[in-house]
């Protein structure tokens, strides 16, 4: 089967996209306005860029009405946020934090979650998560401000909080995390069942000349 994406709507190339491209880890992101009201909102469209300087990406996207995401203003007008590691112990409250509440009510109340002080940045972070990265804008590029459009928001990560139990030896303790990862439609998925495969080398260059 071939498909031309443009023969297809935004919906449907939504659906396509959100089906195919899993499991996606989930940010869990929280920001403040200029005038200090905190947002806290999910987004899958999300994954490390590299580690120097140790950067993150996640990628807000544009309401049907034509809004831009309330991160996005956010982290416009207040260019620092905090990029939250999800598991399953904080999965319901991640979940409520993705309702579309009037701009300027606050997540952390509505999903009961607690806003702590962060190290460096001035946003603060949700204590009960287990891993938080605390960024600093580094760049927004924005692809399209239309409806079903987005930007990648660029963050370079200025502190790290790991809960102690989870690190060990420098180490992210995979068995404890409990991480969970985005689906399509409602569906999430739990990291309960893994393999390795090692690098295989290049083959031997023969050199010889005979």
């Amino acid at each position: 089967m071939i498909i031309n994406p443009q023969e297809l709507d935004r919906v449907a190339r939504y659906k396509l996209m959100i089906g195919a491209i899993v499991p996606r880890p989930i940010a869990w992101v929280s920001t403040m306005s200029a005038d200090g009201r905190l947002n806290l909102a999910p987004f899958s469209y999300f994954t490390a860029v590299c580690p120097q300087p140790m950067t993150l990406v996640f990628c807000p996207g544009v309401h049907p009405d034509g809004r831009k995401k309330d991160t996005w203003l956010n982290i416009e007008e207040v260019p620092e946020f905090v990029i939250h590691i999800t598991n399953e112990e904080t999965a319901e409250a991640m979940n409520l934090s993705a309702t579309v509440l009037p701009r300027g009510e606050s997540e952390f109340e509505w999903a009961g979650v607690t806003p702590v002080s962060s190290q460096v940045v001035r946003v603060p972070r949700v204590a009960e998560a287990p891993i938080a990265f605390e960024c600093r804008l580094q760049q927004i590029v924005v692809v399209s401000e239309q409806v079903g459009g987005g930007a990648a928001v660029f963050g370079e990560v200025q502190c790290i909080h790991v809960r102690d139990d989870l690190y060990e030896n420098g180490r992210i303790l995979l068995d404890r995390l409990h991480p969970i990862g985005r689906l399509a439609g409602s569906g999430y998925t739990r990291i309960t069942d893994t393999f390795e495969m090692h690098r295989v080398p290049p083959p031997a260059q023969n050199n010889s000349s005979g």
